[in-house]
């Protein structure tokens, strides 16, 4: 007997991760093809804000499927192939000093309330683990806010590390 009808339908999207204290690792994790919270795919920041305290990678060399702990997990790269990117009239551009050393320069694209609009209120949300960081037209960076060690605002972000 199938139980083919009870799987939620996923594709695989290609990530690099830094984990503590592993380092980087690169494979793909499952998706959504549909999100929970609005229509389209889920997004990889929806994946790793969710509740569940692990999060799936399937490796390709070696093949294996590993489940890593969302607390060991540093950040989270992907491209934006899709060119979802939101297009915000004044976005937080950030510079995140990192506990393994890493400077990272970027950009926060969310809408935020008038009053909410610094960059020390949008880290200070408890509702995400994981915060999105565009760090240029088409890589983004999901950071644990846990890892972060110092946070600066800047008038204009570039990419370095």
């Amino acid at each position: 007997m199938s139980n083919d009808h009870l799987k939620v339908p996923k594709k695989l999207t290609r990530v690099s991760l830094w984990v503590h204290p592993e380092g980087r690792v690169i494979g793909s994790i499952y998706t959504r093809e549909q999100s929970t919270d609005h229509a389209g795919k889920e997004d990889p920041c929806e994946a790793l804000n969710l509740d569940e305290k692990f999060l799936v990678l399937k490796r390709e060399d070696p093949d294996e499927i590993r489940f890593y702990n969302k607390s060991s997990i540093i950040r989270l790269e992907y491209e934006d192939v899709n060119g979802s990117s939101p297009q915000i009239e004044n976005p937080l551009h950030c510079r995140l000093h990192m506990m393994d050393g890493a400077a990272i320069n970027g950009e926060i694209k969310e809408s935020l309330p008038p009053d909410q609009n610094r960059l020390y209120d949008y880290l200070n949300r408890s509702d995400e683990r994981f915060i999105k960081v565009h760090i240029n037209k088409d890589t983004i960076y999901l950071v644990n806010k846990n890892y972060i060690n110092q946070a600066t605002e800047h008038d204009r972000a570039t990419t370095s590390e």
